[in-house]
């Protein structure tokens, strides 16, 4: 029998420190869960997310998603911490400005180097090592992609962040295919324009009026609807939703 039992489930979200990711962990941590922060950059922030948690259980972990090594490390400590992985929330990202038309050469293949290290290359290699656990423990086991309305919208100004969260949905697809038959569950969510701190500039400056009339709501996501579309689809109920992307952006954006 499992020893976590009763104890609520383990849940590895990347990139907790602040924003979206802290939203995640406290939407979780309210359901009974224990959580696992991961922070790379932001030791104080992601004590702060810590510490807001309710329950008990929940642990920090630090790691750059860009290292592979590093990667397997923090996942083993976050199950050793947890008691077992049983949800991925991949929520880490960078996003660099890099528009072509005025961006050099050499920061152009920087931009699009360390972007796709922790966006696809982390969140690949976060999933493998997640999903290999689960499977260990005969868990089923669910992970949730945090992609982006710029995957189908297109980001001019951040062609690689665009670029990696359409990668990142299709890697989730492929997963929901290989993964079910040990009854783990891939998705993903698509978010709009979020209000957190890395944006806060932007959405009180002279564009932000325009940022907010993308959506015909006249406003932008607050953090915790993301974390709520998130919870659901790391539930029970959301299996047979394996392979979606779920699209979370106020309809500033209709794919067809």
């Amino acid at each position: 029998m499992d020893a976590t039992a009763g104890r609520g489930r383990g849940v590895l979200v990347t990139g907790a420190s602040r924003g979206i990711g802290r939203a995640v962990a406290g939407a979780f941590a309210q359901a009974g869960d224990r959580v696992a922060v991961h922070w790379a950059t932001r030791r104080a922030d992601a004590a702060e997310t810590l510490a807001g948690l309710p329950g008990g259980g929940h642990v920090l972990v630090r790691g750059d998603l860009a290292d592979p090594d590093r990667v397997e490390a923090l996942v083993e400590e976050a199950a050793d911490g947890l008691g077992g992985i049983d949800v991925l929330v991949n929520n880490a990202a960078v996003m660099t400005p890099h528009p072509l038309p005025t961006t050099g050469y050499a920061a152009w293949q920087a931009a699009w180097r360390e972007t796709a290290a922790v966006n696809l290359f982390g969140a690949a290699n976060v999933s493998y090592c997640a999903a290999r656990h689960m499977i260990g423990r005969g868990a089923a086991g669910r992970i949730v992609n945090v992609g982006s309305r710029g995957a189908f919208r297109g980001e001019p100004d951040h062609p690689a962040y665009g670029a990696t969260k359409a990668a990142l949905h299709a890697l989730g697809q492929s997963l929901a295919v290989s993964l079910a038959p040990h009854g783990i569950a891939v998705t993903s969510v698509a978010p709009g324009f979020v209000a957190t701190e890395r944006v806060e500039d932007r959405l009180s400056g002279p564009g932000g009026a325009d940022i907010h009339a993308q959506s015909p709501f006249g406003r932008v996501a607050s953090a915790e609807e993301i974390a709520a579309a998130v919870l659901y689809l790391a539930s029970p109920a959301a299996g047979w939703s394996s392979g979606a992307v779920l699209d979370v952006n106020g309809a500033s954006y209709l794919r067809t």
